[in-house]
């Protein structure tokens, strides 16, 4: 599991898209196996605007990773169990691969002058690495779980 710092951190990293995404599936963990849950529901106890959250929850049922039911009863839900899902799965769908630095991910030389020749690339490499190892090693059921323990205790935070 992960300390509150490594979620504090974690957090830093992602743009705000990317935290309504991660908001949102927590939510929709938290009622797994109970029935589709309403978008407006999701809105409000995840403080997410309504007007990106619809985007952000049909983006990620494209992938996969959520389905969609219509209806008076209708709502999203995990496509499977929240413990199979990452962090990092969900990431990768909204921002794309895993990286600190762009030039890691760039393959075109004119693009850096450095390229080829930088002596960075392996550190930047090895944070990304250790950053997916992070979002990879902690599924929304985990995140589930650190919130009721933490409730237990009386502790309360935002993720």
């Amino acid at each position: 599991m992960i300390s509150i710092k490594e979620v504090e951190i974690i957090m830093m990293q992602v743009a705000q898209k990317t935290r309504y995404a991660l908001r949102a599936m927590f939510e929709l963990a938290k009622h797994y196996g109970e029935g589709p849950v309403r978008i407006s529901d999701v809105a409000q106890e995840q403080a997410i605007p309504p007007r990106f959250l619809e985007g952000i929850l049909n983006q990620l049922r494209q992938a996969g990773l959520l389905r969609s039911v219509r209806g008076a009863r209708g709502g999203y839900e995990f496509a499977e169990d929240p413990a199979k899902v990452s962090v990092g799965d969900m990431i990768r769908i909204i921002e794309g691969p895993i990286t600190l630095a762009s030039c890691v991910e760039e393959s075109n030389p004119e693009d850096c002058p450095l390229y080829g020749y930088c002596v960075f690339i392996p550190m930047w490499k090895r944070a990304a690495d250790a950053l997916s190892e992070v979002y990879d090693g902690t599924s929304f059921a985990d995140l589930v779980e650190i919130e009721r323990e933490n409730e237990a205790k009386g502790l309360t935070y935002c993720i």
